[in-house]
């Protein structure tokens, strides 16, 4: 009775464990039907030219260099300056829609330069406005009675301006950290806050310090900010230069006067787009078209087209009925990973699209690991079933290893690389991630899903 007891409850674990079995794969079933009818839908439809964003090279925009005027810029702190520069034009025309805009900085001797690429942007003075609009943000404290005495001798009153009496000082929009609109508790009348950020706040301490009782102008992209003799224009009749009560240590300031608070917000909008640390000219500009984009894109695609049919000839010829559940893999592979690009969204170039395709046949590669692997499982006796287990679980390492050099090194061209090279790098990131978990889970499923109930009969038809 013992011994039958025993051979019961064995019985019984043997049930659960096949009840288990066919429950995670039931599960599994459904997430995969989810995961593919969600993708199919979200890339419907699928040869819509809204698809996917597209880069300069493929769709056109606009090209524009601008010269940086890094003339009072210490020569240790010039790099510095212009990233700045170029985080502050990518955040800017990002506030616009435009998609992936390409900021590069091109040093020719004393000349400094950015190139500004501009996907989708047909309109040069459109693209113009984005980059001109970014505000270049300057505090200028009165001139000493000697420096104004010096200028009056070279130039007459009469040519002079209110801002002739006003000088330049280190404080500018590169130490900007934030703007906000507030609303004075008393007359709940708009001003401008600002915050400095550390090296700024010590700038404006000291800046203060100096001018208690002057006043200090504030200027926005060379010009007055504020309406202050009130004939409802900004010309060079105004000035709004406040005076200094005392010296402002804690890096915070005000700019009231008599505007809407839609003013208000507008000039707020613009401070935290970013502010420019230096000044830029515009110096060439030019529209792109995108034909040879459109005649490479072609190409690649009938070529990832052609490419896509041999693997899958490859892979049903050599692997059989597994193979074809590899191939059906695949698919769902491309399938979810065109709704991930569409997602993020990805904006794909030539090179992305490369990466793309390189990603794909990766994703091919973890199959024939496994499957070779279970070949010599299979020479040594073992069902079909065991040898798929035995062959997935030793061909893991060297996935996971070239899997993860492959991401490793998409992940350095990333943070280092620019432009184009960023693109490539993001699509075989995400391609190699998604590869992974088609090749692993989604091929492995389908296999034992339809292995049925006979895995030692199975062998010569599976692989």
């Amino acid at each position: 009775m013992g011994f039958l007891q025993k051979q019961e409850k064995f019985e019984q674990s043997g049930y659960s464990k096949k009840q288990q079995n066919k429950t995670r794969l039931i599960v599994l079933a459904i997430f995969i039907f989810l995961i593919l009818a969600g993708s199919l839908v979200f890339n419907l439809p699928l040869f819509h030219k809204s698809l996917f964003k597209l880069g300069l090279d493929l769709q056109g925009g606009t090209h524009l260099i601008y010269e940086a005027d890094l003339s009072k810029i210490d020569s240790s702190e010039r790099s510095t300056s212009l990233e700045a520069i170029r985080d502050v034009i990518e955040r800017r025309v990002n506030m616009y829609g435009v998609s992936e805009p390409i900021v590069q900085i091109n040093k020719s001797g004393e000349s400094h330069r950015l190139i500004v690429d501009l996907p989708g942007v047909r309109d040069i003075r459109e693209a113009i406005k984005m980059i001109g609009e970014t505000p270049y943000l300057e505090f200028k404290e009165q001139k000493t009675q000697e420096e104004v005495d010096v200028m009056l001798k070279k130039n007459k009153p009469e040519e002079l301006t209110v801002h002739s009496y006003f000088k330049d000082t280190p404080l500018t929009g590169r130490y900007l950290k934030k703007a906000d609109l507030a609303f004075d508790q008393t007359t709940n009348k708009p001003h401008i806050a600002l915050e400095f950020n550390d090296e700024g706040a010590k700038i404006f301490a000291e800046i203060t310090k100096r001018n208690v009782g002057k006043k200090l102008a504030i200027y926005l992209d060379g010009k007055a900010i504020i309406d202050t003799d009130g004939d409802n224009k900004i010309d060079d009749n105004d000035l709004y230069a406040p005076t200094v009560q005392e010296e402002i240590p804690s890096g915070k300031a005000q700019i009231t006067g008599e505007q809407s608070v839609d003013y208000m917000k507008a000039i707020v909008k613009r401070l935290n787009s970013g502010a420019l640390p230096v000044p830029i000219t515009l110096i060439s500009q030019q529209n792109v078209e995108a034909s040879l984009g459109r005649v490479s894109l072609v190409q690649s695609l009938k070529a990832g087209l052609i490419g896509f049919m041999a693997i899958l000839l490859f892979m049903i010829i050599f692997y059989r009925l597994s193979g074809f559940f590899a191939s059906i893999s695949l698919v769902i592979y491309i399938v979810f990973l065109l709704a991930v690009f569409k997602l993020i969204p990805v904006t794909l170039t030539l090179a992305g699209i490369a990466g793309f395709l390189l990603s794909m046949g990766m994703a091919v590669d973890a199959n024939i690991l496994i499957f070779s692997r279970t070949k010599e499982e299979i020479k040594e006796g073992r069902d079909f079933s065991s040898a798929l287990e035995n062959g997935a679980k030793r061909a893991w390492p060297s996935i996971r290893d070239g899997n993860f050099t492959t991401i490793l090194v998409g992940i350095v061209l990333f943070i280092f690389g620019t432009g184009f090279i960023k693109g490539f790098a993001l699509t075989l990131i995400l391609g190699n991630l998604i590869s992974m978990f088609s090749a692993i889970v989604i091929t492995g499923y389908l296999i034992r899903f339809f292995l049925g109930s006979k895995p030692r009969e199975a062998k010569k038809i599976w692989l």
